[in-house]
C-alpha cells in the first residue's frame, strides 16, 4: 500500500500522521516517534504500509500541517533544470547539474506565511518537486538511483534575488531565510508516486496564474539528478534534493515582479498536494 506521510500540530510540536483513504489524518504517534530519516528506511516504510488506518486515531479537521519530515541533513538544489527557465534567466541551458545548498532552517510547512526579510525587495518563487532520500547513495549508477528514493515532496525554493545575485554571487545567501522552503503538505511514498516526470506543477499569485508546467519538461531526471548528486557527496537517509522549477518566476518577467507584504502564493504539483501562504513582512 502506498502512503501519504504528515506531521501535524503547533510549530515545533508536530507529531506523525498519515493520510488515509478518505483524506482524513490519522496519529501515528503510537507507531513510531516522527517522520524523519529513520522512518524513510525500507523496512520502516513496509511496517507503515501493514497498517490499518483505521485503527489509528482520526485527527480533528483543520489541524496545523507541518513540514512532513523533521531532522533534515542536507537541502541540496538543482538549478536552471528546466530549459525555459534557463531562458527567462538568460542563462545558457547547463551541461550538467548546477547544485546549491538551502540551509535546514528555511524549512516550514505547505500553509505557513511566507516572511520576507527586513528590507526584501526581489523576493521570488519557485515551485519545485522534491525528492526525499530513503537509503544511503554513494556513487550510484542511473539505473540504481530511484532505488534509493523514499518519496517525493512539492516544495518552493524561495529565493530573494537581490541576495541571491548582488552580493558575491552566493546562491544559498539568497535561499537560505527562514521560512524560504516551505515542504508538503504530504511526502508521497515512492509507490504512491509511480511517475515523478509525469506530474502537472501550477503556482498562482494573488490568482494570476504565474507557473503553469509540467516534470516532464526537466533536462536532467530526478535519476540523473539522484546519480550526479551521489557522485559529489554521500547522501543519506533524510536529506532532500530540490529539482528545479520551471518558467514563470518573478525575475523573468518584463518588468520583474516580486512579492510583497500582503500577497498570497498558491502551490500545487499533482499527487502530491496543494500549498497555500500568506506573504508577510519580518
Amino acid at each position: 500500500m502506498a502512503v501519504k506521510l504528515v506531521r501535524f500540530g503547533a510549530p515545533g510540536t508536530e507529531l506523525p500522521g498519515l493520510i488515509d483513504g478518505e483524506g482524513r489524518i490519522r496519529d501515528l504517534s503510537g507507531v513510531l516517534p516522527d517522520i524523519n530519516g529513520a522512518a524513510l528506511s525500507p523496512s520502516s516504510l513496509a511496517r507503515l504500509r501493514g497498517l490499518d488506518p483505521q485503527t489509528l486515531p482520526v485527527v480533528p479537521a483543520g489541524t496545523r500541517l507541518g513540514a512532513p519530515l523533521a531532522g533534515i541533513g542536507k537541502i541540496v538544489c538543482i538549478g536552471l533544470n528546466y530549459a525555459d527557465h534557463a531562458r527567462e534567466a538568460n542563462l545558457p541551458i547547463p551541461q550538467e547539474p548546477i547544485m546549491f545548498m538551502k540551509a535546514q532552517t528555511a524549512i516550514c510547512g505547505p500553509n505557513d506565511a511566507i516572511v520576507l526579510p527586513p528590507g526584501s525587495e526581489k523576493t521570488d518563487w519557485e515551485l519545485e518537486l522534491v525528492i526525499a532520500i530513503g537509503t544511503t547513495a554513494r556513487r550510484v549508477a542511473v539505473g540504481d538511483a530511484l532505488g534509493h528514493v523514499a518519496g517525493y515532496l512539492a516544495g518552493l525554493d524561495m529565493s530573494e534575488r537581490y541576495w541571491q545575485l548582488e552580493r558575491g554571487g552566493q546562491w544559498t545567501k539568497g535561499k537560505s531565510f527562514d521560512t524560504f522552503a516551505p515542504i508538503g503538505p504530504w511526502l508521497a511514498t515512492a509507490d504512491e508516486l509511480r511517475s515523478p516526470g509525469e506530474l502537472v506543477m501550477q503556482l498562482t499569485v494573488n490568482g494570476e496564474r504565474m507557473q503553469d508546467s509540467h516534470s516532464a519538461n526537466m533536462i536532467f531526471s530526478p535519476a540523473q539528478i539522484i546519480s550526479y548528486v551521489s557522485g559529489v557527496m554521500t547522501l543519506e537517509p533524510g536529506d532532500l534534493i530540490f529539482t528545479g522549477t520551471p518558467a514563470g518566476v518573478g525575475m523573468g518577467m518584463t518588468p520583474p515582479r516580486y512579492l510583497r507584504a500582503g500577497d498570497r502564493v498558491d502551490a500545487s504539483i499533482a499527487g502530491l498536494g496543494d500549498q497555500q501562504h500568506a506573504v508577510v513582512a519580518d
